[in-house]
Order: structure tokens, then C-alpha cells, then sequence
């Protein structure tokens, strides 16, 4: 990924960061900055730190914006809508046209920022070779560390661009050829070789990260700990695969605990505070789809899932015309600084269910879908699950307790060949974004 719009160098290792993850200047155009070139050649210790704690303000990039990846598989999960008279593309594009790959904004867009991301992960471990006064240890932990945030980067990018596939080769020189376009099975082979390769060194990597992490890692900012995000991660990814049971051995690693709240997990963290971003998914122009509301399940007493209570609200009616129209609102973000999950064990217990549903397990994935209709939704537990219903009981489960929080909704109902069930809201479902026009013409 070194088109024009890419060959930006992001030096992470100069941006002045803190426990909060305050956030700095990213992009770099001059590509002979000699503080590069000196992070390169020459790194430091304390460069290495600022580096690693670097990549996770990459990570974040673009997460809660209202043009970022949460609110747009959102929208083309029919989970949400924005609704921004100033820019009415959120409709006319995202629910009703075709994705315009040539606009970073909508079509091309969740695509130069984890690729940024990347890359900075790269520089950031080929410094590794040349630094001096940082202990075997402390470069293990950092190698674990920057190989599950690079996996974390490529999910977005594959999760967004699916058969279109991808470049997982993004090394090297502004120079050198591009890499080519993988296909979406090479890049989430590719995914599971650096969580797999990280967990390895996360093993290896001592009781301490040399570096901070924000807030959002809290209870995962050790190896030995982070290494259960990791596996959480890998985990997800294998029912992605449909390696059902890497998946299980994965969770039973992971921090999954029936006994833990359903919100203990790790998170991108936000806030209002001087050079920090906000999460912009408190925001007037969104609003959830009202289809939450009559397609959910009752309690015994009538009332509706908890889900939908504790996640939305009743807003004055909105409308943008015959076919798209809603009067709710989310409650999720609250605030500016609420922060927005990666993956919480809510999601473990449903991706163990969902894979012993593809292990043909059903009694163990009744339980699991069980305790979360309960524990989470306040509903009754079925006794009629099995093998005719069960996958459609799990997608159920997993809309209202992952709702809005990464476009799963938009992911799951595409692996299992479900998109044409979502509301059209009068428009059509797109399956995945295009590749982004500057990628393709500099192959041409």
C-alpha cells in the first residue's frame, strides 16, 4: 500500500504521548525527515516505548468517527442511519447507491489508516534489530504486542473489503513495486500467522510491557494477560474461518468467565481532553434503525429485551423520507469519552456457542446462548433450540448484545449468506467496500 495517497511515512515514535494516549500529529509527508531516518537507523529505548504506545492512537484512528468503521457497517448492517443534512451521501450512497471508491470518506475509506498503521508496526520492528538497551524480554513483549495490533489492522481491512481481497506485503520501499492483491483467505491466513507468531513471543515476553498502555487495556496490560486478548482475537478469527475447533482452544485461553461481567474486555478509549480524539458516535445525526425495536424479543412480563432498553432511547421523530425514517436513538455513548469495545466477553460466551454450533455441539451452545439471553437480555431461556433454529437464535443474540459496537451484525449475516434478510430500508445492502480508486490505478 504505497500509492500516492499512501507513501506517508507515520512516525509514531516522535508523537508525544501519555498514559491517557493523547493524541499527536500522525502523518509525516517529507519521507526524508531525519528524525525517520534517525528512528530507523539509530532508535533509542525511549523511541521504541513512544513507538509501541504509538500504535494504538493508529489503531483507534477512524474507529468512532461518524464517517468511521463502527457507524458505517452500522449503516450497511441496518443497525443505524446517519442522518446529516450536510451531507446526505450517508443515504444516498451508503443505503441507496453504489460505494464510490475514489471518496476516502465513504467507499475508499477504513483502508489508509489501518494500512498506515501497519506500516508504522513494520518500521517499528525492523528498529527492534538495531536498538540497543532494551532486553531480550522487552523486545519479545513488543513483538507480541505490535503483531496482535498489525492483525487487529488487517481485520478491519479485510472485514471491510472481503472477496475484493488485499495487499498483505506493505514493507519495503516507497520505491519498490506494490504488493499485489491477496485473496481474502491469504489475508486471514495471514491474520492467524501474526496472532499465532505473537503469542509465541507474548509467552516470551517477561511481566511487564516496557511501554504504557492506555486505559482501555486495563487487567490486559501485562503479556501474560495481553495474551488472552490475543487469543480472544484468534479466536474470533477462527469462526470467521470456520476453524471451529482452533476457535475453541483459542477461547479456552482467552479471558471467557461465565462468572466475569459481560463488559470485562479491552477498548478503545476516547476523550475530550486537549490533543485527544473524542468518540463522535455520541452524535446527533445517528440514529439506530427502528427495526431494533420491533424485532426484538419479550420478556415474561411483556417488557422488551434489556438490550434495547439499556442501548436505546426514544428521540423525537426524524425523517428523511417514505422509506427511511426513525424516532430512536442510541444510549451506548454516552458520552464523548465513552469508550467503544474491540472484544468484551459478551462476544467469547456467543463464538463459543457459534462454534459448537458448527461442531454440531447444540447442548453446550444452548447454554451459552442461554445465559446471555438471560444475563443480558432479561429473556427466558429457550427449550426448543436444535440444529433447524439454533444459527438463527445465535445471530439474534449476537445483533442485540454486539449492537453497534464493530459492524458484526454486517460480518455475520455475510458469512452465513443472511444479507438479503436485513432491512432494506428502501434502498440495497451493499456486501463489501470497493477497493479504493488510488489503489487501482496505481496498478494500471
Amino acid at each position: 500500500m504505497r500509492t500516492r495517497t499512501m507513501k506517508q511515512q507515520v512516525l509514531l515514535a516522535l508523537c508525544a504521548t501519555s498514559l491517557g494516549l493523547g493524541a499527536c500529529g500522525l502523518d509525516v509527508p517529507n519521507l526524508n525527515n531525519p528524525s525517520l531516518e534517525s528512528f530507523q537507523e539509530r532508535p533509542t529505548p525511549a523511541a521504541i516505548y513512544s513507538a509501541s504506545t504509538g500504535l494504538l492512537i493508529g489503531n483507534r484512528a477512524g474507529v468512532s468517527a461518524q464517517a468511521g468503521y463502527v457507524a458505517q457497517l452500522g449503516i450497511l448492517g441496518r443497525e443505524s442511519f446517519t442522518l446529516d443534512a450536510a451531507d446526505p451521501r450517508y443515504v444516498t450512497e451508503m443505503v441507496r447507491g453504489n460505494l464510490d471508491p475514489g471518496s476516502p470518506a465513504f467507499g475508499g475509506s477504513n483502508w489508509a489508516n489501518p494500512y498506515a498503521n501497519i506500516r508504522n508496526a513494520n518500521t517499528l520492528l525492523a528498529a527492534l534489530d538495531k536498538v540497543n538497551g532494551v532486553s531480550d524480554a522487552q523486545k519479545e513483549a513488543i513483538q507480541g504486542f505490535a503483531k496482535t495490533i498489525q492483525a487487529l489492522d488487517f481485520l478491519v481491512v479485510i472485514n471491510t473489503r472481503d472477496t475484493n481481497g488485499a495487499p498483505i506485503n506493505v514493507g519495503g520501499l516507497i520505491t519498490e513495486p506494490l504488493g499485489e492483491i491477496e485473496s481474502k483467505e491469504a489475508v486471514f491466513a495471514h491474520i492467524v500467522t501474526l496472532l499465532e507468531e505473537a503469542k509465541g513471543h507474548l509467552n516470551a515476553g517477561g511481566d511487564a510491557f516496557p511501554f504504557p498502555l492506555s486505559s482501555g487495556y486495563t487487567g490486559f496490560n501485562k503479556p501474560k494477560d495481553f495474551l488472552k486478548f490475543n487469543r480472544a482475537l484468534a479466536a474470533r478469527v477462527y469462526v470467521y474461518r470456520g476453524d471451529f475447533n482452533a476457535a475453541l482452544t483459542a477461547l479456552g485461553e482467552s479471558f471467557l468467565d461465565t462468572t466475569k461481567p459481560l463488559t470485562l474486555g479491552v477498548y478503545h478509549t476516547f476523550s475530550t481532553g486537549p490533543g485527544d480524539v473524542p468518540n463522535a458516535l455520541k452524535n446527533d445525526n445517528i440514529y439506530a434503525n427502528p427495526t431494533l425495536r420491533t424485532d426484538a424479543d419479550l420478556k415474561a412480563n411483556g417488557a422488551i429485551d434489556d438490550r434495547v432498553t439499556r442501548k436505546t432511547a426514544s428521540a423525537d421523530e426524524t425523517k428523511y423520507d417514505d422509506n427511511l425514517k426513525s424516532d430512536l436513538v442510541f444510549t451506548l455513548y454516552d458520552s464523548q469519552s465513552t469508550p467503544v469495545p474491540i472484544i468484551r466477553n459478551e462476544e467469547l460466551i456467543l463464538l463459543r456457542a457459534e462454534a459448537n454450533i458448527g461442531l454440531r455441539n447444540y447442548g453446550p451452545a444452548t447454554e451459552d446462548i442461554n445465559f446471555i439471553r438471560t444475563t443480558s437480555g432479561g429473556l427466558e431461556p429457550r427449550t426448543d433450540l436444535g440444529e433447524a433454529n439454533i444459527l438463527d437464535e445465535l445471530l439474534k443474540q449476537k445483533r442485540y448484545s454486539l449492537l453497534f459496537e464493530g459492524g458484526h451484525r454486517w460480518i455475520d449475516m455475510r458469512r452465513y449468506g443472511k444479507l438479503d434478510q436485513l432491512d432494506k430500508a428502501g434502498g440495497i445492502i451493499h456486501d463489501k467496500f470497493p477497493l479504493p480508486k488510488s489503489e487501482t490505478d496505481a496498478r494500471q
